[in-house]
């Protein structure tokens, strides 16, 4: 039979907007209850997903829908009955195709299914179809067989489960699929049909083509078997993979109607291969932004290279997102450290290059470079094999010379760093399980607005997300847990380091980060740093502790505000200035931390929670901002919240300017400081000079370089003890620590005063 047989006969019931006199809310029958003027249904002239609709609430154990015109079933003739439904509001039903078998006279042909699969509805405004087929055959594929007794049909649907939804349904359609049978399908074509042989060696791109070509709305199967495709092949139909596929790196599957990783999954048999291959196509398809995982695991055997995944591409900046599901580095993997030790040069002249690099055909890419005079966190950009030459993602404070290097390349989990540009690139909702043998996320060398969000960074080797240039211009990371490794050991021990970058505007948010040995390095300038809690202490009594944040640039232009800083301080360093001695510059500037919470517990005497750290001398303050923050030390005291580290230089402290530090709380801490700070004095003996001892209350052991106000407690009185009237003048940064201040009266005076002393200029 085929579809001629019904030419001319009407299979598809009248639409809801003819009236719903001909629906009825039993079995279909003449005389059975309509659902005109019910009071659980009603007509929807303009549904933004149907047009016209019936909205229908459900009131029943089982709420019916029957067309009563009766639809011809002949012999032979297969009938597709097909409703699209969504949920609006309430319970959530189970939807499913229903129909009733009428023999000639009206009555009921006896012990036939009536109903096809039900499907759950999951979510209010989502589009279900629902269908079924009946016909007179037990063929594949049939739902409703009813033999030949039947000679119409009333179709529609049953609504079941919990009353109290409301639904809205689209125009019933009834199509005959009787040609569909004449190769034992159901709404589906076979690759095979079209001359797919599935041996494994055989080029089946062709016929793939073709049936995608001839599906026309139908499913495509693709059998048991191996499928070889040497070429690209786009779906515009869905797919339901049997068999697996394989494929060169450069050709690209396309499922645009099942594109999520499950059913890459199913297609190429391997999860590892079916991420590179749905990530290829993520960058080569227009129709999607974003490639779901589908909440699943994928086992990763070793650092998966994602511009090898898309050898057709170099660069990329279209926002795309890779979201929900976790990568898991397997522990007997291929995550072995590529280690070098090679010779080469330094110039502060050309200060992001190495030059004469012995074997830089053998360096590799996004190595960490160490070795004397080498910074935190400096990494090979760039090679020229031609040139011998390296390209530095930061210049080297004190390296000039030549002196043998070490380059070490960690291997992560995810790997942008081959791709030139990547920009607008999102990991949303991803669990990165490390296992303490890879990293996490290595970053292309430029590109601007990644973006992590929601991720979990658990137990990294090396490094949770690495930037080896200007790849993190403007990133976010937000939300995100870093778990590391590394808990057990005594801070000194540590080496892992959660994130570095290298650029401007970065945005680390509300964030959680467990003992690394920093949280964050952060080179570039404008960075806010809001909201995160990182901790990483340990059980040593009097133990060391390492800085949780690092700012490597000395005009940091940045906000740290409202974070936790538990058990670690933050550093202030210029060890990525080629010349870090003072030379007309901004030196140490436009740096506010304010409304944070400092703690620590069972720490050394001389631990601080903010430190500056010049590689060079002759530097200053300039622009700093301390304020609201709440700095507690328990299990034992320690000396100040703040200091310099000397080890390579010192600071000018006759130079300071714009420091402000005030409404700060200190507990455990054994000398408070602000600046400006309010001293009162009272000389008790006559004395033309008074010496006004600030005594250590300015940050950083500054100078008391400045006065802003004198205030008479009372009466200045003379040897007579009558009141003077005079104003003193002050001598600034006296004594040998420059940290007294002499009031020189104009006669001998006693009395108090209060004063305003500051240890920087406006």
């Amino acid at each position: 039979m085929n579809k001629a047989i019904t030419d001319g006969l009407l299979l598809t019931p009248a639409a809801f907007a003819q009236g719903l006199d001909v629906y009825s809310s039993g079995d279909g029958t003449a005389g059975s209850d309509t659902y005109a003027n019910a009071i659980n249904a009603a007509f929807i002239p303009a549904d933004q997903d149907f047009g016209g609709a019936l909205e229908l609430i459900k009131t029943q154990s089982t709420q019916k829908l029957r067309y009563m015109g009766q639809t011809p079933l002949l012999p032979g003739c297969y009938l597709r009955i097909t409703a699209r439904v969504k949920a609006i509001s309430g319970n959530l039903p189970s939807v499913r195709i229903a129909g009733y078998p009428a023999l000639g006279n009206g009555s009921r042909a006896g012990g036939l299914v009536e109903v096809g699969p039900a499907v759950q509805l999951a979510s209010y405004g989502e589009v279900v179809e629902v269908s079924a087929i009946v016909g007179s055959g037990l063929r594949g594929g049939v739902d409703m067989v009813w033999g030949n007794a039947p000679v119409y049909g009333h179709f529609g649907l049953d609504l079941t489960g919990q009353n109290g939804g409301v639904v809205r349904i689209d125009d019933l359609q009834i199509e005959d699929v009787t040609g569909v049978f004449l190769r034992d399908m159901l709404a589906q074509v076979d690759v095979r049909d079209y001359g797919a042989v599935g041996d494994g060696s055989t080029d089946d791109t062709a016929a793939f083509v073709a049936a995608n070509a001839d599906a026309q709305g139908r499913s495509v199967l693709i059998p048991r078997g191996t499928y070889l495709l040497n070429g690209g092949v786009t779906f515009d139909a869905p797919t339901r993979f049997e068999g697996t596929v394989t494929m060169p790196a450069s050709a690209i599957l396309l499922l645009r109607r099942n594109f999520d990783l499950p059913n890459y999954i199913e297609a190429f048999g391997n999860e590892e291969i079916a991420f590179r291959k749905a990530f290829q196509a993520l960058l080569n398809n227009a129709d999607h932004e974003s490639l779901d995982l589908g909440g699943r695991k994928v086992n990763v055997t070793g650092p998966i290279d994602m511009q090898a995944a898309t050898p057709e591409r170099s660069s990329y900046a279209t926002r795309r997102v890779i979201r929900n599901g976790q990568l898991e580095a397997a522990t007997n993997g291929d995550w072995d450290t590529v280690t070098v030790t090679s010779q080469a040069s330094y110039s502060p002249s050309d200060a992001r290059k190495l030059t004469n690099v012995v074997n830089v055909a053998n360096v590799p890419v996004g190595a960490l470079i160490t070795g004397n005079g080498v910074g935190r966190e400096i990494y090979v950009r760039a090679k020229n094999v031609a040139t011998q030459e390296i390209t530095l993602n930061a210049p080297l404070y004190d390296a000039a010379g030549t002196q043998n290097f070490t380059f070490a390349r960690f291997q992560y989990l995810l790997d942008f760093s081959n791709y030139s540009q990547l920009s607008k690139f999102v990991l949303d909702d991803i669990e990165f399980q490390c296992n303490n043998v890879a990293s996490a996320i290595n970053l292309a060398p430029s590109g601007t607005i990644f973006h992590v969000r929601d991720c979990f960074i658990s137990r990294p080797k090396d490094r949770g997300i690495t930037s080896i240039g200007g790849g993190c211009q403007g990133m976010f990371v937000d939300r995100c847990q870093f778990l590391s490794a590394e808990d057990a050991l005594d801070v000194p021990d540590r080496t892992t380091i959660a994130i570095n970058c290298n650029a401007n505007d970065v945005k680390i948010r509300d964030n959680r980060a467990t003992r690394f040995r920093h949280f964050a390095l952060l080179a570039g300038q404008n960075n806010i740093v809001t909201g995160n809690h990182f901790f990483q202490g340990d059980t040593v009594k009097n133990g060391v502790r390492s800085a949780g944040l690092i700012l490597a640039a000395q005009h940091t232009a940045s906000v740290v505000s409202g974070n936790y800083i538990d058990n670690c301080f933050v550093e202030w360093t210029n060890e990525q200035d080629p010349a870090p001695e003072y030379s007309s510059e901004y030196s140490f500037s436009s740096l506010s931390i304010s409304g944070n919470i400092f703690l620590s517990g069972e720490v050394a005497p001389w631990f601080s929670y903010i430190v500056i750290k010049p590689h060079g001398a002759g530097h200053v303050i300039n622009g700093l901002t301390i304020n609201d923050n709440r700095f507690r030390s328990i299990n034992g005291f320690i000396d100040r919240v703040e200091r310099i580290d000397t080890s390579f230089a010192d600071m000018d402290f006759s130079r300071m300017r714009n420091i402000e530090m005030t409404g700060n709380s200190f507990h455990g801490i054994s000398n408070p400081v602000s600046n400006p700070v309010q001293v009162e004095h009272t000389e008790s003996s006559l004395a033309k000079t008074w010496v006004v001892d600030i005594a250590d209350r300015f940050p950083f052991g500054g100078w008391a370089i400045a006065v802003d106000s004198i205030t008479m407690d009372g009466p200045v009185r003379d040897g007579s003890n009558v009141a003077q009237y005079s104003v003193p003048y002050v001598l600034t940064d006296q004594g040998t620590e420059r940290d007294l201040l002499h009031l020189v009266w104009s006669t001998s005076v006693k009395g108090s005063i209060f004063m305003q002393a500051r240890m920087d200029k406006r």
